[in-house]
């Protein structure tokens, strides 16, 4: 397995945001995590990229145990993420944007302000993450003006340049219109087909049940079941929790 883990809680005072949730996911996979808001979807993101320690449990990347480590030291071992709220730096361009995603490789120690994320070695990266993301022809736009569709893709274009194992999309799809949707859901796709894995947040019912292998239904910071997509749907406790009567003839 790629990603384990066990028993993962994270409490903040008498708020249970996550609770005993354990769960593994195999490469190349694309999990989806499904669940009402305040459900502890982003906290446990938080909790797998090193943002937050948790409370108690254990998670496992490669065999490696992970909790514990800065969030920083987590990306470079193979993990990138991208944020529910699109927050492009500010007076840089697209193409800098993603550079600033590279600085994690690029500068590992003292001894690496010697080097530079303009090296050919890294405008390559940039150049191979905005072709894939199809940004290629914003590369000098000020990011901060792009539309929220293009936004979208910047947030996963600057995750790339980690140069990932594992991506976490955070509501990536969110806002989109249905084109644009169906056109990301088929990069994703790509991206899995060249070893990528993916655990996925989504609201949108249509996107994850369409793009994602498996299932997993977060209430109340618990794991209320998982399976695959038309399963995990047709349960009568995600309907009551989450999903409403009136999708059970939809889905």
């Amino acid at each position: 397995m790629l990603l384990d883990v066990k028993e993962l809680s994270k409490y903040f005072g008498g708020l249970k945001a996550v609770h005993g949730v354990s769960f593994s996911l195999a490469r190349e996979e694309i999990l989806g995590i499904i669940g009402p808001n305040g459900a502890g979807k982003t906290t446990l993101f938080n909790l797998i990229s090193g943002f937050f320690r948790p409370t108690s449990g254990e998670v496992y990347f490669e065999g490696m145990r992970t909790d514990r480590l800065k969030s920083y030291r987590v990306a470079r071992l193979g993990i990138g993420r991208t944020f529910q709220i699109v927050r492009p730096f500010k007076g840089l361009s697209v193409s800098d944007n993603v550079r600033a995603g590279c600085g994690c490789s690029a500068y590992r120690g003292l001894l690496s302000i010697f080097r530079s994320a303009r090296s050919p070695r890294w405008t390559e990266t940039v150049t191979d993450c905005l072709q894939v993301m199809g940004l290629t022809a914003h590369a000098d736009r000020d990011a901060e003006f792009l539309p929220l569709g293009m936004l979208r893709r910047l947030e996963i274009a600057r995750a790339l340049a980690l140069k990932p194992k594992l991506v976490l999309l955070d509501e990536s799809f969110s806002g989109l219109s249905r084109e644009e949707e169906v056109a990301l859901i088929e990069v994703v796709r790509n991206l899995r087909k060249e070893g990528l894995t993916f655990i996925v947040i989504e609201h949108n019912m249509q996107v994850a049940t369409s793009l994602c292998d498996r299932l997993m239904v977060l209430d109340y910071g618990q794991k209320l079941t998982e399976g695959d997509p038309a399963t995990v749907v047709a349960d009568p406790r995600v309907i009551e929790a989450y999903l409403g009567e009136e999708c059970r003839a939809y889905y």
